[in-house]
């Protein structure tokens, strides 16, 4: 019996043929594993849940990601965003009770780099939709959250991340994190429809280690034609 859902959040800011393409290799690489989308437009994606047009905010990444994880079934889940391509192997790890279990192995590839590269920084960096838990824990943290802070314009959104990054700040239960390294990694684009955007732009570093061909996802001047022909 599958232990594990998908839960796959999304703004529907990205273009149609963008969010085209990351979502059949999303598919391709859960196969079986049922996934509930949490998006603010009517999309075709497992059992679809549209909250609607609202704000574009950090503070509704996660709350999208906790109504998702409160209509899941399993003992697991994976979260999943719209402007990364993952391995299959990503969704075959499970994590240790009360961790929060973050993928490092994630590769980036900017919209913007002429000639496209892969780049990795070194150590890498835990990030939301590279996160698999324990179902419980996820809602029991997230519900701590917006419990603690009801009123959102007093939230400081540098420190609204994920699970187990900031709690000491946001005066909350502290999690505990663990890693993990898959391989083939998973691909994250970044790109000028991004939220983050907004912040660096095209001033965010390409990692140390760069690559222009990666196993099994291939070239990166194949990969960014995923984003735009």
């Amino acid at each position: 019996m599958n232990d594990l859902t998908v839960v796959y959040y999304t703004a529907n800011h990205v273009s149609d043929y963008f969010m085209a393409n990351t979502k059949k290799i999303l598919l391709e690489a859960i196969g079986e594993i049922p996934i509930i989308s949490v998006s603010q437009k009517p999309m075709d994606l497992g059992t679809n849940i549209c909250v609607g047009d609202s704000l574009r905010s950090h503070v509704n990444i996660y709350r999208q990601a906790l109504i998702g994880a409160k209509e899941t079934k399993t003992k697991y889940i994976a979260l999943a965003e719209d402007d990364v391509l993952y391995s299959p192997q990503h969704f075959k790890h499970r994590s240790s009770p009360n961790k929060f279990a973050y993928n490092l192995a994630v590769w980036g590839i900017f919209t913007w780099t002429d000639p496209p590269i892969f780049s990795y920084k070194g150590g890498g960096r835990i990030n939301l939709n590279s996160l698999i838990c324990e179902r419980d824990l996820f809602i029991e943290a997230m519900e701590e959250r917006f419990v603690r802070w009801p009123d959102e314009s007093k939230i400081d959104t540098n420190i609204w991340a994920e699970p187990g990054k900031y709690e000491k700040y946001l005066k909350v239960t502290i999690r505990e994190v663990e890693h993990f390294y898959t391989n083939p990694p998973n691909i994250m684009f970044s790109h000028e429809t991004a939220l983050s955007f907004s912040g660096l732009g095209t001033r965010k570093r390409v990692g140390e280690m760069r690559a222009t061909e990666i196993p099994y996802w291939g070239r990166a001047e194949n990969i960014i034609k995923l984003y735009k022909p």
